[in-house]
């Protein structure tokens, strides 16, 4: 398999909202997910959602494994969330800097928040459900907004915090999500 091209912001297919799988363990399902994986691979990514790749459906990937992209972050285990449900688990929110292989070679700082519970299905059809916090709830939340056409700048507060990485982050090497 190789990797497909991610859709970049202003494509209108990043912007609506993804239709729910009906039909699990399929053929067609899991070449999806196995070209989502190959893509997020390629890129380094910590996560992909299927409507980057240009395919509508709800579904989503994401992973961190300790490297040096993700120095503080804790390690987030490798997923495939298939209609997600999202539910905060208090109101209780952050900021921090998030990147994404949409909006290559920018930053900006996203509310997020800090406690949350998802439940969805993997590829066949197994129920996922997990409270979760911290970088993991960021990752959850940032992959799951690809699917009702939210891109993570639609939520910064403030546009000052939004920039090129290699502006906002000099010397330092900074990448895509």
């Amino acid at each position: 398999m190789a990797a497909k091209t991610v859709l970049k912001m202003g494509d209108p297919r990043l912007f609506e909202v993804a239709i729910p799988i009906t039909e699990f363990d399929t053929p067609q399902l899991h070449e999806l997910v196995r070209d989502m994986h190959h893509t997020m691979e390629a890129l380094n990514g910590a996560g992909l959602a299927a409507p980057q790749i240009g395919v509508g459906l709800q579904v989503v990937i994401f992973g961190v494994t300790r490297n040096p992209r993700y120095p503080d972050a804790e390690e987030v285990p490798y997923t495939v969330l298939i209609n997600p449900e999202i539910a905060s688990l208090d109101r209780e929110m952050e900021e921090d800097w998030e990147g994404c292989l949409s909006v290559p070679g920018m930053r900006g700082l996203v509310p997020r928040y800090k406690h949350l519970r998802y439940q969805g299905y993997d590829q066949y059809g197994k129920t996922i459900e997990r409270s979760v916090n911290g970088f993991h709830a960021r990752v959850v939340q940032h992959e799951c907004d690809h699917l009702q056409g939210i891109l993570y700048p639609m939520r910064i507060r403030d546009m000052r915090n939004f920039g090129y990485s290699e502006v906002l982050f000099p010397g330092q090497l900074v990448q895509d999500e």
